[in-house]
């Protein structure tokens, strides 16, 4: 029951925590005239990812890095199955796949990178620099192209709509920033001593755990945010949130998690779980490309295939020998 009430309540305060720490962040962004398109790049992105941040970095230093390595592979799975499945069904996802292939390239190659320095065992404090490096360069690239360009309406600044309604007082944006803050914290504490208990219960690895239940829990805000983009007909935000969220978990998250301490790759996800991230990344990729889209019909078959992927974790693995 205690165990319950942990992820539970771990869960609220990552959700409620990530939306008030942005929205608190774009109304201070606001208040001092940054541009939409910055918002979006940096506070939006960033700040929508902090769970999965906060929790992997916890996990990490707490000696369970199957919680860690699995909370960020588990959350890109869910982002392209889960959030884009849901989301599709509020509203079918089309997008103009020539503003997303910068960011569907990156996407795929920064799966790539991970999956080979998973091969190697471990991500090593130079490995995870190389990480973090690349994640800079990619967002000082975005913004001078994004600048360029000298669009006055494109996914970016969408992205930062999505959270305009934000508090108008500095001091009220401050608040919500602060407590936004330590919501997540707290949410990400809670969220892993109740996710290792889960993992002694039921008998199974904490990457198992990591890889399910904590990353649907510290992807909620990038659920909220793509729903909502699709009820409101901004379609191009769902998909593109979720594309910008799973190349932030990979070198920004795991980077600075590897620079920390470097971490150990448990060995089932090595067998299975980035070689299916991968296929997943490709999956959305055909989507965007061949479809201009996720449709009804292709977001019950994500939708399935999640579902079909977290009984494999608690059931098939050990049948079939992973």
């Amino acid at each position: 029951m205690v165990t319950t009430f942990e992820i539970l309540g771990g869960f609220v305060l990552l959700l409620f925590g990530a939306e008030y720490l942005v929205r608190g962040a774009v109304g201070l962004a606001n208040r001092f005239n940054v541009s939409p398109m910055v918002i979006g790049m940096t506070i939006v992105a960033y700040g929508t990812t902090a769970p999965e941040l906060v929790v992997s970095v916890e996990a990490a230093l707490s000696g369970a890095p199957g919680i860690s390595v699995g909370n960020v592979v588990g959350s890109n799975i869910a982002n392209i199955l889960l959030i884009l499945g849901a989301a599709s069904l509020v509203y079918p996802i089309r997008c103009t796949p020539s503003l997303l292939y910068r960011d569907s390239s990156v996407m795929l190659g920064a799966a790539f990178l991970f999956v080979g320095l998973a091969l190697t065992g471990t991500i090593t404090r130079a490995q995870g620099g190389l990480m973090i490096a690349a994640i800079i360069s990619f967002s000082i690239y975005t913004y001078w192209a994004e600048r360029r360009r000298n669009r006055t309406h494109d996914i970016l600044e969408q992205e930062a709509e999505e959270f305009s309604e934000g508090p108008r007082s500095v001091w009220l944006a401050m608040l919500a920033v602060t407590g936004g803050v330590v919501s997540v914290v707290v949410g990400a504490r809670l969220l892993i001593s109740g996710a290792t208990a889960a993992a002694r219960y039921f008998g199974v690895g904490e990457e198992v755990i990591g890889l399910t239940v904590v990353a649907v829990g510290t992807s909620l805000p990038e659920l909220a945010t793509a729903v909502v983009a699709a009820w409101r007909r901004h379609t191009d935000v769902a998909i593109g949130n979720v594309i910008g969220a799973n190349i932030y978990n990979v070198l920004a998250i795991m980077g600075i998690v590897s620079v920390i301490t470097p971490l150990q790759i448990p060995a089932q996800i090595v067998r299975f779980d980035i070689w299916f991230m991968l296929a997943v990344t490709f999956a959305l990729l055909i989507a965007v490309v061949v479809f201009r889209g996720v449709s009804r019909a292709i977001g019950g078959l994500f939708l399935a295939a999640y579902a079909l992927y977290v009984v494999l974790q608690y059931y098939g693995l050990r049948v079939i020998g992973l």
